[in-house]
């Protein structure tokens, strides 16, 4: 027992002191396991989940160390019955595991004979199993081997997969080191991933995921799917492959609304993969048309359920997904898990920062007063529009302009969720607009010119959440949001965070209206970036009019 920044908790609650001088260092340790939950002034709460402890498991650490971690932080003794709870949840990793049997085909083998028994009773496992073999050992249909490896997890009894995967047609696919260097992270990352069979890669905006799916690509020298969340990204996707690998331009394929090309390597966006057409999934017999040897789920956090009941029947193939957080608002973790694969990488924000290869970023919160009449219409608002209601003051708009006109030698990005909010935004700092409507030939030019400087100011929707590269980028403004959403203001800091040319750091500024929903969802929204280290300082709006930054 020492002086520590921890408190651990019965209930799997931890405590984080943050004014600790150890409390970077405890961040960085409980981060494999531990998951934030609210993140006031102070003192940080996370909490200890199955599956957060599954993920560490499968991604190298093991009880010992996890207890250890507590033990060494803790300001006061650790109850012994959470240590003994830790050790029970991470030892029902593996316990079992999937195999294939040279004879009987696909099975579920056990180290633990009651466990099988256990499992095999329960209703949603029975009909996916077939003859008993031995104790230890029972056939699987090899059709549902995605189906058994979800079921399992829901039962609490995750199941390790070693069945092994189909190599696909093979194609020749090497990294091109011209003139560049892949980072020591981004190597790791993919063997981490490649010695895993499939599962997770978890790093910040900025970091290279492109080019840890790159490395990948070249360890499988295989025909590959590609994944992403819209035409912008699978253009990035084409343009960075093209500069990274020893692919050429007639090797890769793009999959979109204006596109259906299918090469050895397709780039497929999701709203083509689930678009219905007389109420059927028209194309995503795309994964079985060709013998793909890997495939890749871009923005994985963000996969649409459609491609979750389609990955559950290609478990045969190897799959790799890059996120920059494992945060999904729909709660579905657990599928991304079985279905994907358990976290393979992740390595902290603030570590990569350190080593020079995100662009360090201050966060600021900046609180606005509603006017008399903004409060009043705020109050009489109904519930589903009081968000709304708060987010788009006209109080913002001034204090927005500030900003931007402060800091108009740089490159400014203003993000916002209500396209009236963003029209009025654009005209007031007479900069243009992207949005949903914008065409992609259009957006690519806007984005160009952002790039080369042209364009000091860009105002945009969320279609700029995800895939957008903007290297110059410094300020980002955030004026509303999709709510709570951790993984969107995760998205929207990476933004800012590639590295400067002039070795600057970056600022992101979130512009808040006080005592009103949208102070409250900022809270949630902020949950992410405080695990990753990041502290927001909270100023007023008063502060920006005198200059006070």
């Amino acid at each position: 027992m020492s002086d520590g920044p921890l408190i651990v908790q019965s209930d799997k609650t931890l405590l984080l002191d943050v004014d600790h001088p150890l409390s970077t260092e405890c961040r960085q340790a409980i981060a494999p396991f531990a998951e934030l939950e609210r993140s006031p002034e102070h003192i940080h709460t996370y909490r200890l989940t199955n599956l957060g402890l599954w993920n560490a498991r499968a991604a190298g650490h093991d009880a010992e160390g996890v207890i250890d971690t507590l033990i060494k932080y803790s300001r006061y003794a650790v109850p012994n019955s959470l240590l003994l709870d830790v050790a029970e949840t991470m030892s029902r990793y593996g316990r079992l595991r999937l195999e294939m049997n040279p004879i009987h085909g696909l099975v579920l083998v056990t180290t633990d004979s009651a466990v099988l028994e256990e499992v095999i009773r329960a209703k949603k496992i029975a009909p996916l199993l077939g003859a008993r073999i031995d104790d230890e050992t029972i056939a699987v249909h090899p059709s549902q081997r995605g189906q058994i490896k979800q079921s399992l997890l829901r039962l609490g009894w995750p199941a390790e997969d070693f069945a092994g995967y189909v190599d696909g047609q093979a194609h020749p696919i090497d990294l091109n080191q011209d003139g560049w260097k892949i980072r020591s992270y981004q190597e790791l990352a993919a063997e981490g991933f490649w010695h895993g069979g499939s599962g997770v890669v978890v790093l910040p905006c900025g970091a290279g995921k492109t080019i840890v799916g790159a490395a990948a690509m070249s360890h499988a020298k295989a025909t590959t799917l590609i994944l992403v969340t819209n035409t912008v990204a699978a253009r990035q996707w084409r343009e960075e492959l093209l500069r990274r690998t020893t692919l050429n331009e007639d090797e890769i394929g793009e999959y979109s609304g204006s596109k259906k090309e299918i090469r050895p390597v397709t780039i497929a966006t999701y709203q083509v993969m689930t678009k219905k057409k007389n109420g059927v999934y028209a194309h995503l017999d795309l994964f079985d048309s060709y013998d793909w040897g890997l495939i890749i789920y871009d923005e994985v956090h963000l996969l649409p359920a459609p491609i979750f009941r389609f990955t559950a029947d290609i478990q045969s193939k190897r799959r790799l997904g890059l996120t920059a957080t494992l945060v999904r608002e729909d709660g579905m973790e657990g599928e991304v898990f079985s279905l994907i694969g358990p976290k393979r990488f992740d390595v902290p924000w603030k570590e990569i920062e350190a080593q020079g290869y995100i662009a360090p970023a201050e966060c600021i919160e900046v609180r606005v007063t509603l006017t008399e009449s903004e409060r009043l219409a705020y109050a009489t608002a109904e519930q589903e529009e009081k968000y709304r209601k708060g987010a788009t003051t006209k109080t913002k708009s001034k204090v927005v302009e500030q900003i931007a006109m402060h800091h108009q030698d740089d490159q400014v990005l203003v993000i916002g969720q209500y396209l009236d909010q963003l029209d009025e935004l654009s005209e007031l700092l007479k900069a243009p607009v992207i949005k949903g409507e914008t065409p992609i030939a259009e957006r690519e030019v806007l984005f160009n010119k952002f790039r080369s400087g042209e364009i000091k100011c860009l105002v945009v929707s969320k279609v700029a959440n995800f895939s957008i590269d903007l290297p110059d980028a410094t300020i980002a403004i955030q004026v509303s949001g999709a709510f709570g959403s951790r993984q969107e203001e995760a998205q929207r800091l990476g933004r800012i965070l590639r590295p400067k040319s002039d070795g600057r750091g970056a600022r992101f500024y979130s512009v808040v209206s006080r005592d009103t929903l949208d102070q409250d969802y900022a809270q949630n929204r902020q949950r992410f970036l405080a695990e990753q280290g990041y502290a927001y300082k909270i100023i007023d709006a008063d502060d920006i009019f005198q200059g006070k930054f």
